[in-house]
């Protein structure tokens, strides 16, 4: 498995938009932490409907005003081309210049009618071509164990090859922690012809329940014997941590060493857990 076409590693960290002031207090101390390693760039996941969404803008403002490269996620689906451009005009004002497009969740109680302008993520990012050109560097999310709503495995391909033809320039993984997974899927997307950067997305493994709830709902797999292992060690954070900590050490070297093209950490908005990681693999060398 290569996915080398692209010589230079994309190392960046996710963020969520906090709901509390004490929340954006943290965020902050984090981001300072993790900033000081020197990453391509944030990016910052988005909520629809207008208080999430205020959180975004928030928190988006806020790294730009330090001077950070910061990659928006913009969901478009409940949304018409108004509210997008509405959306984006207000990113370029802060000197946005990359957007992670995503389909997003439809908001709870909204029937099909209620689905807007774009049912998926390709119209969404061809729309951004359309009307943008080349200003933005546009990250998809790509799903090496499939997504859950797929038809099926080859459905799922030919759903992500229609995004990187519509013009998506990277494309960032779900979490998975089976490195054959990630291997399978480059190796499918190059038969296909698809040739963009595919970074895998890394979720440091800190909290069991919190990690099995995340992965029922996105379809993410824990391994049996992970999951047999972290429910073994209880209550015993610490001993817990630094195994998850060694699993995940492990894969990202592997991913390295195999030449993925960089590493997208899941933060959880806590700096601690993924530096560890960061140091161990040497990435500020």
């Amino acid at each position: 498995m290569t996915n080398h076409s692209h010589e230079e590693r994309v190392l960046s960290f996710e963020l969520f938009p906090p709901k509390t002031n004490e929340g954006m207090d943290k965020l902050k101390t984090a981001v300072q932490r993790l900033n000081a390693v020197g990453p391509r760039y944030f990016s910052c996941t988005y909520g629809a409907g207008g208080s999430t969404r205020e959180r975004t803008f928030a928190t988006v403002d806020w790294l730009r005003e330090q001077g950070i490269e910061t990659a928006p996620h913009l969901a478009c689906i409940g949304s018409d081309k108004a509210e997008i451009r509405d959306i984006v005009g207000h990113y370029i004002e802060q000197g946005i210049t990359r957007l992670v497009a995503l389909r997003g969740d439809m908001p709870s109680g909204m029937g099909r009618t209620g689905m807007g302008t774009f049912r998926y993520a390709n119209e969404l990012v061809a729309f951004l071509r359309e009307e943008y050109g080349d200003r933005f560097t546009i990250e998809v999310a790509a799903y090496p164990e499939f997504h859950p709503q797929a038809l099926s495995a080859g459905a799922d391909l030919e759903n992500f090859k229609r995004k990187v033809d519509a013009g998506a320039n990277t494309a960032i993984t779900q979490y998975f922690y089976t490195a054959e997974a990630y291997s399978w899927f480059v190796e499918e997307c190059e038969r296909m012809r698809i040739d963009v950067p595919i970074i895998p997305g890394v979720m440091p493994i800190t909290n069991y329940s919190q990690l099995a709830r995340f992965s029922d709902a996105c379809g993410a797999e824990i391994p049996r014997w992970i999951r047999k292992r972290l429910e073994d060690f209880g209550d015993d954070k610490e001993s817990l941590r630094a195994f998850g900590h060694d699993v995940v050490l492990e894969l990202c070297q592997r991913l390295l060493d195999d030449g993925a093209p960089g590493l997208h950490f899941y933060t959880m908005n806590q700096s601690g857990p993924t530096l560890k990681l960061w140091n161990a693999l040497g990435l500020s060398q």
